[in-house]
């Protein structure tokens, strides 16, 4: 990947702090609702001028509550290596009885990373097709997470990946959530991949920051990834489970935007643009789902789908 312009990181993590905040001013954002149906179209709207082919990716998941509609946000810029490389996170937040839930770090902080990395990608050139996607549904309906109630949108887009060649091709997905935490420390996750754990810690090294990785084992993360890291993709989850003191601020009225910070999006922005920068100059990687084995930390294909392009 070139830059077209001079610079360490084009990732700007003031302007992902500020569409993380516009992206709260919707409020509650759950899959189905009026809210993400606004958000959704504010997200397209500032993904358009950025060149690409964009499109949704409509289906109707079969939840615990019925039938929900639901729509993945896909932008490609393509490349002519024949290969790819995913950057993923989730835009609808949980439904929680009796909290309002605005979501700044979940999911408005991976709504604002994604935006502001689309721009930094459109700006650079690279030889892999690059997407990025914003899932629908990450959040299970009930109160507890389950296999079945969970990870909707992952899940569609997974299988249907699968079956029209796009997983073939994938050299990696690195997926976010949750990363805008004043207090960065990301997870070492035992269901992402070593391969890229360890360009990851390469890279944060580099950067001067290691501080912002946790050392210990974060167990085996149930996220975003996880359908694609079932599927054989080499996959890393790119979260802070570690979210208030004792993770109160995690599904909580407190999870607003006086607890995350622009240096936490610039942190990540910049591990992540290097990290898609240095799998552009490797050959393709499939990987076997992780052999160790934790206890589930956090965070399976029921739908007729439809993708439109935009234009």
């Amino acid at each position: 990947m070139d830059g077209r312009s001079s610079g360490p990181s084009h990732f700007r993590g003031a302007a992902a702090f500020a569409a993380t905040r516009h992206a709260v001013s919707f409020g509650e954002r759950p899959s189905g609702s009026e809210a993400i149906g606004h958000l959704r179209d504010w997200i397209i709207s500032e993904l358009k001028p950025l060149g690409g082919q964009l499109s949704t990716d409509s289906f109707t998941a079969q939840t615990p509550a019925g039938p929900l509609p639901m729509v993945n946000i896909v932008l490609k810029f393509p490349g002519d290596s024949g290969k790819a490389i995913a950057v993923t996170g989730h835009y609808d937040t949980k439904r929680i009885a009796m909290v309002h839930f605005v979501g700044a770090n979940d999911a408005g902080s991976s709504t604002g990373f994604l935006i502001e990395f689309a721009r930094t990608i459109s700006t650079l050139k690279h030889p892999d097709d690059i997407y990025v996607v914003f899932f629908d549904g990450e959040e299970a309906v009930r109160a507890e997470w389950s296999d079945a109630d969970s990870r909707y949108g992952s899940r569609h887009l997974a299988a249907k990946w699968g079956a029209d060649g796009t997983l073939s091709r994938l050299k990696a997905l690195i997926n976010v959530d949750m990363i805008g935490d004043k207090d960065l420390d990301i997870a070492n996750d035992e269901n992402s991949s070593q391969s890229l754990r360890s360009m990851v810690r390469h890279i944060a090294d580099q950067l001067g920051y290691t501080k912002f990785l946790r050392q210990d084992s974060g167990g085996a993360i149930d996220d975003d990834h996880k359908p694609f890291v079932d599927a054989g993709v080499n996959a890393i989850d790119i979260i802070d489970l570690d979210y208030g003191p004792n993770g109160s601020y995690w599904h909580t009225a407190s999870d607003t935007m006086d607890k995350l910070s622009v240096h936490s999006f610039q942190v990540v922005g910049d591990v992540v643009l290097q990290l898609v920068k240095e799998l552009e100059g490797r050959t393709s990687a499939r990987n076997s789902a992780p052999t160790a084995i934790g206890s589930i930390v956090h965070r399976t294909r029921r739908a007729s789908s439809n993708s439109h392009a935009i234009l």
